[in-house]
This record gives C-alpha cells, structure tokens and sequence, in this order.
C-alpha cells in the first residue's frame, strides 16, 4: 500500500479514509471496475455502441476487402480513421458475439494500460496515485470504447522496452502504434536513450515491413496497399474537418482558434512548440538519469496530444498519464504551485466529462473553448522549465519492487 507520511498526523477514521483511497483494492476496482459497470449497463438496454461497431467492421471491411474509409450508415455513422493493421488487433474481440467482444474490449484496453503504468520506474508503488489521477480519464476511454488506452500503453512500453535494452520489442511498440493510429510515433523521442540506436533502427525497418503486409494474410496484397493509399487521403480529410468540430481540436490551437483566429493555421504553433520540446535535449549529460527520463515521457505524451488537432475529449487519457507521471516524479516535497497546477488540471481537464460540479462552467466556456487543453498546455511547459533547469542524479535510479 502506498504510504503518505501525512497518514499519521491524522485522526483515525481520516487514516482509515485515505488507506481506503490509496489502497491496490481500492483503485483497481474503480479502474476496472466503474467503465466496465457503465457499460454493462449500456449493453442492457442498447444495441452495441458505435466505436465498437467501427472497430469491428475494421476487421470486416479488411477481410471481405471493402474500403475501410467509406462511411457505412447501415452499421454505424462517423467513419474509420484507423489503418489495416488495426484489423488484426481487433480481430479476437470482432470474431466473438457483440456483448462479449465489448466487454473484454473494455477490460483489455484498461488492462494494456494498468500494466504499462505498472512498469513506471517509479519508486513505492508510485502508480497505484498514477492509477488513481487517471481514474476519470480511463472511465471516459471505457464509456466510448476507445483504442486510446493501448496507444497511451505502447508509448509507455517502447519507453520502458529501451530503457530496459530490448530494443527490438521497442521498435514493435512504435511501430504498433504508428500503423493503428500514427501517435505511436512519438515513441521515436526516446531514441537518444538507447545504447543500441543501429538496432533499434534495423528493428523498426523489420516491424515496419512486417506490419505493413501483414493484413495481407487476411485480405490481399492489391487491396492492402489501396487502403493505405486511401488512409493517408483520409487523415488529411479529417485534419482539415478537425478544426471545425465541436467535439475535436481540443488543442492549443483550437483554443487560439475559437478565442481569437478561426483561420489559424497548427504550423503556426506546432513548430514552435517541436522546436522547445527539442530544447529539452541539450543536456546530454542527464540522459541516462530515470528522473529526466520520465520528464521526457511526460512531455511527450502530454505532447502528443495538446497539439493535435484530432484530440477529442477521451483522447485525454493519453495526456493526463503524462501529467500524472509528472507529478509523481516530481522532487518531495512538492511545492504550493505543482500542486496547484495538479488541481488545476483536474478540474478543468479531467472534471468536465462527468460534468461535477461545474457543470454549467463546463458548457459555457471549457468545452466551447477547447479550454480542456489549457492545463495540459501549462504542465508542459513546466515540464520544459524542469528538462531545462532542474538537477538530476547521473545514474539510473533504482526500481522498487511492484
């Protein structure tokens, strides 16, 4: 159990509350536990969600070689944005009847994920709070059927992978994630923490290939290489429908752009913003501290998301992972202001989706606004202040037992 030294300055039913709340039995239950009831529930009275129904046919359209991109109103509404190799991933759960592929979409999607964080090299069973900070954000991926989870979890994992010197399942961890939905290219910012960057680069030219025929096992060739033709005029589409939508371009850039530009153009803030997380590079020397380490995953899962304009709300359980990390990794004791940034971002960019207490707030300016980014934006830029100032220790800290 994770330990609080504050626990013992309390009253006794205090300290049995907090035990409760930073318990393993506790936090599991509501990480697996509360989505998973929400959709039960939903699967009672409603046919099977429409996430899923797009994923599946994903499978579908792949084997009986339909396009993957062409909307099909007689299944679902809104269209597929994923890549063939999605396919094979959601196979297991397409092939099973509906009520149970949902159910174990859900508790795998929050599993790949538990466990990524699991292998966070954090010291006193840190994640359990990592588990606990990301307790809303899992519920909402959960409620939406989303694949979000396992991309958050392939980033963690081509981390942990390098760190650990297997760069070969690193490689498979980027490459996974780049063939399903593009973000799990932002893996790539871990390479300067490999000691073996030719194997890591042979690695992923053989996954590359590998990924990239293999749907042909369960279609053709002809028809695979159409449909990545077709996925790539399809992303472009969606960039360009993104910045006008009500529920994605939660971004910094859809802040600009519904406060002050409805014409701004992302280059204007993505370049800019690649060019200080680069900053974040210079010190060399710290590279092979686990401390800076963790920095640089924050960011770039915060990263990943704050300045993408197809972020939509349960896309959030990508960034807000990196602000737990963050603030998990943060120097004890935390000051006044972290902790208040932590606060802040809870309310504003986990709080909305279950409309808590500020629920008009919520509808008036957060979503409107794309304000949901807004906190995400700030720890970032924080996170850059602490790669750029901060002391670290030279050498990789020791992990503690899980």
């Amino acid at each position: 159990m994770f330990k609080l030294s504050i626990i013992t300055h309390l009253p006794d039913a205090k300290q049995k509350l907090i035990k409760l709340i930073y318990s393993k039995r506790f936090v599991y239950t509501i990480w697996f536990g509360v989505g998973l009831f929400i959709v039960l529930r939903g699967l009672i009275s409603h046919q099977p969600p429409n996430n899923y129904l797009i994923f599946k046919h994903n499978f579908l359209n792949v084997i009986h070689q339909q396009s993957l991109y062409t909307p099909q109103p007689e299944f679902y509404y809104d269209r597929n944005h994923y890549g063939p190799v999605f396919s094979l991933i959601i196979a297991p759960f397409a092939l099973l009847p509906d009520g149970a592929g949902v159910v174990l979409w859900v508790l795998f999607n929050a599993f790949v994920l538990f466990k990524a964080i699991q292998l966070l090299p954090l010291k006193n069973n840190s994640y359990i709070i990592i588990l606990l900070l990301c307790a809303n954000e899992i519920i909402a991926s959960s409620i939406f059927f989303q694949f979000n989870p396992i991309i958050t979890a392939l980033i963690i994992f081509s981390f942990y992978f390098i760190r650990k010197k297997q760069d070969f399942w690193a490689a498979l961890m980027i490459a996974l994630g780049t063939f399903t939905k593009l973000y799990g290219i932002v893996g790539l910012a871990f390479f300067f923490f490999s000691d073996h960057k030719l194997k890591l680069i042979a690695s992923l030219v053989f996954w590359s290939v590998v990924l990239f025929v293999l749907p042909m096992a369960i279609s053709s060739p002809e028809f695979i290489l159409k449909t990545y033709s077709a996925w790539y005029h399809d992303l472009v589409a969606k960039n360009t429908e993104n910045v006008s939508s009500d529920m994605q371009d939660i971004s910094v850039m859809g802040i600009i752009r519904r406060v002050f530009n409805p014409g701004f153009k992302n280059i204007y803030v993505i370049a800019p913003a690649m060019f200080v997380f680069a900053l974040s590079y210079i010190r060399v020397n710290y590279f092979k501290s686990t401390q800076y380490q963790l920095l640089i995953l924050s960011s770039v899962l915060i990263f990943t998301v704050i300045f993408s304009s197809s972020a939509e709300s349960p896309t959030y359980i990508i960034a807000f992972s990196g602000v737990a990390i963050w603030f998990m990794n943060l120097n004890r004791p935390v000051t006044i202001p972290e902790v208040c940034l932590l606060v802040f971002a809870i309310v504003i960019t986990s709080f909305p989706f279950a409309d808590v207490f500020i629920k008009n707030f919520s509808a008036t300016y957060i979503r409107p606004y794309k304000l949901k980014a807004l906190p995400c934006l700030l720890i970032w830029l924080k996170i850059i202040y602490e790669t750029l100032t901060r002391k670290f220790a030279n050498q990789q800290n020791p992990e503690s037992t899980k």
